[in-house]
């Protein structure tokens, strides 16, 4: 298991994602691998981040595939650093979020040039800050998003080896309410409180919460006034939004500029900034037909699950494409430092992709 030896290297090497270097050396043995299989790579150069690596095969007629992972970490230098393993698991940064995903595409694709001398139709992008939100990235996986009819990401498996069909979509958005100040003890009357407005709007938007369609807002940060003698001038709401269709995003981004609109202390003055990171990937029937089709190319059951956290497959899915998520090995502890990742998944894992890639390469 070679692979396992490629896995602890890029584990080795730290890559939060503000950590330019680390992300970079870690796309080097990468690059050098991907190389060596005769994939031409092309990178997105960035100053403060690591670069976004597509790695290009040849193209011929045929069903275009689309490999998606991502080079990052949430762990800062000196946080989460060592490797470890027993005889079940391997231990350490990005073990199953997302290098052990990144190693099963690369060990796939190595074994598709064993056999066929030479791989086409299939390529393979590593981002570089996923776990900061795809703030840059996002662009650039749009932008190429419309040249495939499939996209495979490989971020972690379920418990039984589940493949996600279904991650919520989520949003980002800070509320600026401007009142007025005033001594709270000469002149209460006079001052216009914002953070009164505050409190009213968080109870409006908390209701826009609807737990049976699975959508949530989360009022998760209050940050207002000066001091308990002073009627406080402005105050600012952090919320987030999560929803599984469409419609909802819809309702609920309706629902929050009418709440900002609308001022329930006369005076306040109150906006709105922020946006949808990433869209909702919705189940649809092109993701079931396909997964039919795996089914029937590798002789199993494919399990199926749905996510309420957010991937790069957001993006991708929302650009149209095919997709399909969790095809990494199974791991638990991700974003703790007990992050780890089942051995006996990897080869699962890279044994089905081997066969969902073979079967587009040798009868498309």
């Amino acid at each position: 298991m070679n692979y396992l030896s490629d896995l602890i290297t890029i584990m080795s090497i730290n890559s939060y994602t503000k950590n330019k270097d680390g992300v970079d050396k870690v796309g080097k043995h990468m690059s050098r691998w991907l190389e060596d299989l005769n994939f031409q790579k092309n990178s997105y150069s960035r100053e403060l981040i690591g670069d976004h690596l597509l790695f290009l095969s040849k193209k011929r007629n045929g069903t275009k595939i689309l490999l998606l992972g991502h080079n990052d970490t949430v762990f800062p230098p000196d946080t989460f650093e060592s490797v470890t393993e027993d005889e079940d698991w391997i231990y350490g940064p990005g073990a199953c979020d997302m290098k052990g995903g990144n190693i099963v595409a690369l060990q796939a694709l190595r074994n598709i040039f064993i056999t066929n001398k030479e791989i086409h139709n299939i390529d393979f992008l590593l981002v570089s800050d996923e776990e900061s939100g795809s703030d840059d990235s996002k662009f650039v996986t749009s932008y190429i998003a419309k040249n495939y009819d499939i996209c495979f990401v490989f971020e972690a498996a379920g418990e039984n080896m589940e493949v996600v069909t279904q991650r919520k979509g989520v949003g980002t958005f800070t509320i600026l309410i401007e009142g007025k100040a005033a001594h709270a003890g000469n002149s209460y009357d006079k001052g216009i409180d914002a953070n009164l407005e505050a409190s009213f709007k968080l109870q409006d938007l908390v209701k826009l919460t609807n737990l049976d369609l699975e959508t949530t807002v989360n009022v998760g940060k209050i940050n207002g006034g000066i001091g308990a003698n002073t009627i406080s001038p402005k105050c600012e709401i952090t919320l987030e939004i999560r929803y599984t269709s469409n419609d909802e995003k819809q309702r609920v981004l309706k629902g929050i500029d009418k709440i900002v609109d609308k001022s329930y202390i006369n005076g306040t003055i109150s906006t709105v900034a922020g946006s949808i990171q990433r869209d909702v990937m919705q189940e649809n029937p092109n993701q079931l037909d396909l997964i039919t089709q795996i089914e029937k190319i590798t002789n199993s059951k494919i399990l199926t699950e749905k996510r309420g956290g957010v991937s790069d497959a957001n993006i991708v899915a929302s650009c149209g494409v095919t997709t399909l998520d969790g095809f990494g090995p199974f791991g638990d502890g991700d974003h703790t430092v007990k992050e780890r990742a089942l051995k006996s998944s990897f080869q699962a894992r890279i044994d089905l992709m081997t066969k969902i890639l073979a079967h587009f390469q040798n009868n498309d």
